[in-house]
């Protein structure tokens, strides 16, 4: 049951998104697409609550509780970031303002990739936050263990996501040469020969 309540958040979250720029950039109703938005994270909300009724209930913790604190630790690290991005690319699409891309190059691309990796930490933060609230909450270390695994593989990707950030700033990618100027039209070769 948990894990097919994370594919339907996953696709309410889509379908609330979609909805959501529907309104705002075809219909014309900025309020109504901003409302429909703000209702995504009733989706992690009730994904929260079903998980621990789950779990009140007497079920094992198991994978499908950790994957449900990692899914919704991502939402909250990086669901904001895909909702302006992809509000971005319809702003784009039908009002014509510039495509929203990140800096390519140098210390802004660095800057850029380390906020996105602040957003990984917060998921693993959010996701550690709510598998420990589970494991206290059945107070049972030996049926807590899958729990605890779900722990370390968050911590585990925001390390190699960090590591990823920061080659960024150590190797950063240079901005390309500008390109030659052209060469001047009517080379001297060019020109007719005339008689001094």
């Amino acid at each position: 049951m948990i894990v097919a309540l994370i594919i339907i958040c996953e696709v309410g979250f889509w379908v609330l998104l979609a909805a959501g720029l529907a309104a705002r950039y075809l219909l014309r109703m900025p309020r109504l697409g901003i409302a429909l938005l703000l209702c995504e994270p009733l989706l992690e909300v009730l994904l929260l609550a079903v998980t621990a009724v789950d779990l009140k209930n007497g079920a094992d913790p198991s994978w499908k509780h950790g994957l449900a604190a990692v899914y919704i630790g991502f939402t909250v690290g990086h669901g904001h970031r895909t909702v302006r991005w992809l509000d971005g690319h319809a702003a784009h699409r039908f009002n014509g303002t510039p495509v929203p891309r990140p800096p390519r190059y140098g210390r802004p691309r660095a800057l850029h990739e380390a906020k996105v990796w602040l957003g990984t930490v917060v998921a693993a933060a959010v996701a550690s936050g709510l598998l420990l609230l589970a494991m206290w909450y059945v107070d049972d270390p030996s049926r807590t263990s899958s729990l605890e695994s779900w722990m370390y593989t968050a911590w585990r990707t925001a390390g190699i996501h960090g590591l990823i950030a920061l080659s960024y700033t150590l190797f950063p990618k240079k901005d390309p040469a500008p390109p030659a100027a052209p060469a001047p039209e009517g080379r001297d070769e060019d020109r007719p020969l005339t008689k001094s």
